[in-house]
C-alpha cells in the first residue's frame, strides 16, 4: 500500500473546517505528512518497524514519548520558529520545548477550543492569577490567556501578579454589573487568594489550571475543588488541561453526580495505552497512560504519549488520575542515538 503525502496548505485548510465527521480522515493525513516531513518521528516509526503505508486508521498510529520534547526541537518540515514555548519543570530538570511556526495559528486554535465549551472569550471578563507563569518566559498558557484578555470587551480583564486587593475590587465590580466573569488561575495561587479573600462569587466561573509548582502541598483535584467551593460559595469549579507539548486544550465543567472529566477541543482526541505495553490501547474506562492526537500540532508532532495516568471513555472524555511512577519514557533507542 502507498499513500500520497498531503501538502501543508491543504492540511491547514482542512483544519480550519474540521468537524467530528472529518476528524479521522484528517488525522490520517496529518500522520502521513509528519511521517514524511518529521525526521525524528520517521526514525521513531522505523525503530518500531512501523510502515506508515500500512496505517489504515487513527487507532493504529503510534504515539511519540513526550520526553523527547526535552531533548529535540520537534519540527515537521524546515522553518524558523516565531517563538518557542517552554515548560516550567522543576529545578534541575530539562524543560520541554515546543517550537511555534505560526503564533496566530496557536492563539486562534486555543480560542476556538475555548469557544467550543464557553463561547467566545471576547464575551468574558477574564481575570488571570498565573504568577509562576508570568515570572518566566515562554509559557504557552500565558500566551493563550493574554490573547483572550486582548479579545475581551471588558476593561476589567487582566493579569494579577501581586495585587490581590485590585483583584478583589475587579471581582466586586463584575458582580455588581453582572458581567460574565472567568477567574482563571494556577492551583496554588487560587488557594492563596481563597484563604486571603474568601467571598461569595455567584455566577463567576472559577477555573484552575492545575499545579502547585512546589509552592504548596499537592492536593487531589477533589480536595482542591472542595476548598475553593467553600471559600467562594460555589457549587463547582472548572478545570483546564493543557501542556507545553500540546497546542490544544481540554476543559472540565462541574456535573452533579459525575467525577471530573475533561472534554477535549475539536482538534484534540485522547487515548490510553497499557503501562507496560505502549503499543496496546486500553478498553474504554480502563486505566492506562494518557496519549493525545492533537492535529493542531501540525508543524511538530501530533501523536504524543504523556506521563499522565488516566482513563478515556467511549464518549471522548477523559480523567487524569496522576503521574507514572519514576516516569520518563525514552522512545526506543532515540535517546541514545
Amino acid at each position: 500500500m502507498s499513500f500520497r503525502t498531503p501538502r501543508r496548505p491543504e492540511l491547514l485548510a482542512k483544519l480550519s473546517r474540521l468537524d467530528a465527521c472529518s476528524w479521522e480522515e484528517v488525522a490520517l493525513e496529518v500522520f502521513r505528512y509528519q511521517a514524511t516531513h518529521n525526521a525524528l518521528y520517521a526514525r521513531f516509526l522505523q525503530l518500531l518497524r512501523c510502515s506508515p503505508a500500512r496505517i489504515a486508521a487513527p487507532d493504529e498510529i503510534p504515539f511519540l514519548p513526550i520526553s523527547l520534547f526535552k531533548h529535540f526541537l520537534m519540527k515537521s518540515g524546515h522553518w524558523k520558529p516565531q517563538e518557542v514555548f517552554t515548560s516550567s519543570g522543576t529545578t534541575g530538570q530539562q524543560p520541554s520545548r515546543h517550537a511555534v511556526r505560526d503564533r496566530l495559528f496557536y492563539r486562534e486554535n486555543a480560542r476556538r477550543g475555548f469557544a467550543h465549551y464557553y463561547g467566545d472569550p471576547s464575551q468574558w471578563c477574564i481575570l488571570a492569577l498565573l504568577p509562576s507563569y508570568l515570572e518566566r518566559q515562554g509559557s504557552s498558557l500565558v500566551a493563550m490567556v493574554d490573547y483572550f484578555i486582548g479579545l475581551s470587551r471588558y476593561a476589567e480583564s487582566g493579569f494579577f501578579l501581586k495585587s490581590s486587593q485590585t483583584l478583589v475590587q475587579r471581582l466586586q465590580t463584575c458582580l455588581e454589573q453582572r458581567t460574565p466573569t472567568l477567574l482563571l488561575g494556577v492551583s496554588y495561587a487560587l488557594l492563596d487568594f481563597a484563604e486571603q479573600h474568601p467571598m461569595p462569587l455567584p455566577g463567576v466561573v472559577v477555573m484552575e489550571t492545575g499545579g502547585m509548582k512546589g509552592r504548596r502541598q499537592e492536593l487531589t483535584r477533589e480536595t482542591l475543588h472542595a476548598l475553593l467551593c467553600r471559600a467562594f460559595s460555589l457549587e463547582g469549579v472548572h478545570s483546564e488541561y493543557g501542556m507545553t507539548e500540546l497546542f490544544s486544550q481540554a476543559y472540565s465543567q462541574p456535573r452533579p453526580g459525575q467525577s471530573a472529566r475533561f472534554w477535549p477541543a475539536p482538534t484534540l482526541r485522547a487515548a490510553a495505552v497499557e503501562v507496560y505495553d505502549p503499543l496496546t490501547r486500553t478498553a474504554p474506562g480502563q486505566t492506562g497512560v494518557l496519549c493525545f492526537a492533537d492535529l493542531a500540532n501540525l508543524d511538530t508532532c501530533s501523536f504524543i504519549a504523556t506521563e499522565d495516568v488516566g482513563r478515556v471513555y467511549a464518549d471522548g472524555s477523559f480523567e487524569v488520575l496522576g503521574r507514572l511512577d519514576a516516569a520518563e519514557w525514552r522512545g526506543c533507542n532515540l535517546m541514545v542515538e
